[in-house]
């Protein structure tokens, strides 16, 4: 999302959506006092997700992911004309391909010093429990070395669950982690080839941790 639309949200949207959703933040310092980009990774249950997250970014150019695969005809144009405007870097999960344009699409915008919002799981969670994270986090990382920042989403599966119906209410609660550096790993990795089995090691170390501060976040909350 670029500067003015970003500016445009924090004044509109933003207002609107902690009024209606978002009950407690915790931890919104560790994104205000990080004078630089940053990837976001939190867990997903919801669609909710992307508007919490999106709160959390605003008014900085950031960008999300965002599946096409699941669309078709009149709607997968809309959602792809709706991707433009809003930055989002379109993936088709189905497409080896389509996954290694998205690595170099957001190595592209993280170097020119945007931010991520990753969703390390990979889809929402069909029952609300945190899954196994996949290791797209790792490899943008390990080829930006831009930090990861973990955030814990707790109340939006109760809200809109997968093939639910959208509940308005204020109880979604968000607790923003301290940033991960991984700087042992990133430069440990530099000087490995990708395809090794240390390699994958690293990737795993990173994901693994993520992962764990994102459950812990979400547990207290």
């Amino acid at each position: 999302m670029n500067r003015i639309l970003s500016w445009l949200c924090k004044v509109s949207l933003v207002p609107l959506i902690k009024g209606v959703f978002i009950e407690k933040i915790i931890g919104e310092e560790n994104i205000v006092n990080l004078k630089r980009n940053f990837i976001l990774a939190s867990n997903h249950q919801s669609h909710l997700d992307t508007l919490v997250d999106g709160c959390l970014c605003v008014p900085r150019n950031f960008h999300f992911i965002g599946q096409i695969d699941g669309w078709r005809g009149i709607p997968r144009l809309f959602i792809r004309g709706l991707y433009l405007l809003c930055g989002v870097i379109p993936l088709d999960r189905k497409d080896k391909e389509s996954k290694r344009k998205v690595i170099r699409k957001t190595i592209k915008v993280l170097k020119k010093g945007d931010i991520l919002v990753i969703y390390p799981e990979g889809t929402r969670s069909i029952n609300g429990k945190i899954q196994k994270g996949r290791f797209g986090i790792s490899k943008i990382f390990l080829k930006t070395g831009v930090p990861i920042i973990p955030a814990g989403i707790k109340g939006s599966f109760e809200l809109f669950p997968p093939k639910g119906k959208l509940r308005i209410k204020k109880i979604i609660k968000v607790n923003i982690g301290k940033p991960l550096f991984f700087k042992e790993e990133f430069k440990k990795a530099k000087n490995l080839d990708e395809n090794t089995r240390e390699y994958c090691q690293i990737l795993q170390k990173i994901t693994d941790k993520v992962m764990k501060e994102i459950s812990n976040l979400t547990a207290i909350l």
